[in-house]
């Protein structure tokens, strides 16, 4: 093989074991930092739930406004899970880097659910004959739409077909575990994700034609 060509090789294979090294280094200082944090959480101090609340609570609120039309309801779902999040500390099981965040998501989550359902009958407001049948399973159209207006579309949603439609794309759970989550049928739940689909289909289209009219 050409010298040069060699010791470019070497160089390459050089950096990039560098490249590796720098980054496993970064996920261990990043996993210790989750670490340390949740020891000063575990004894309650004040300064370390502040710097969760700092570092999480726009993210849970995005997760609650998913869930929750209402900014007073999203503002009252947000303070109710860090309530919770402070008196079940001690459950939480650090699983590596990344564990701490999904702990809070599933919390936020689980009080936006038990929030919608102590409004009543949140199941769909929308009857099954209210919507025309969806051919071919058209599925919602996101792209080059900014995300802001996704959430409002999704927000827009019946409480019932917005609920379901989120544990199923954001939370990955199945129409089983949304139906015991929600303590529905399990085809009632998949009917309502369908629907929601539908809804989406028809707003994603409505949002594009307006745009393109504008610039007509």
């Amino acid at each position: 093989m050409d010298c040069a060509l060699l010791k470019r090789c070497n160089l390459f294979l050089l950096d990039s074991l560098t490249s590796q090294r720098i980054r496993r280094q970064q996920h261990y200082m990043e996993e210790s930092k989750e670490q340390i944090l949740v020891k000063h959480l575990l004894m309650k101090e004040e300064a370390a739930w502040k710097e969760l609340f700092g570092a999480y609570s726009r993210n849970l609120s995005y997760v609650c406004s998913r869930y929750l039309a209402e900014k007073e309801d999203v503002h009252d779902v947000l303070q109710n899970s860090f309530i919770k999040m402070f008196r079940s500390i001690e459950s939480f099981e650090y699983r590596g880097n990344g564990s701490l965040k999904a702990w809070m998501t599933r919390i936020t989550v689980n009080e936006s659910l038990k929030h919608i359902k102590q409004k009543g009958d949140f199941k769909s407001a929308v009857e099954v004959n209210d919507l025309p049948d969806i051919p071919n399973e058209e599925e919602p159209d996101f792209e080059e739409i900014p995300r802001e207006d996704i959430m409002m579309m999704i927000r827009a949603l019946p409480d019932g077909y917005r609920t379901v439609f989120n544990l199923y794309v954001f939370e990955k759970k199945s129409h089983k575990e949304i139906a015991v989550l929600l303590g529905i049928a399990e085809n009632s739940s998949a009917s309502q994700f369908h629907r929601a689909k539908g809804m989406l289909a028809q707003k994603v289209k409505e949002f594009k034609m307006s745009k393109k009219a504008q610039y007509e």
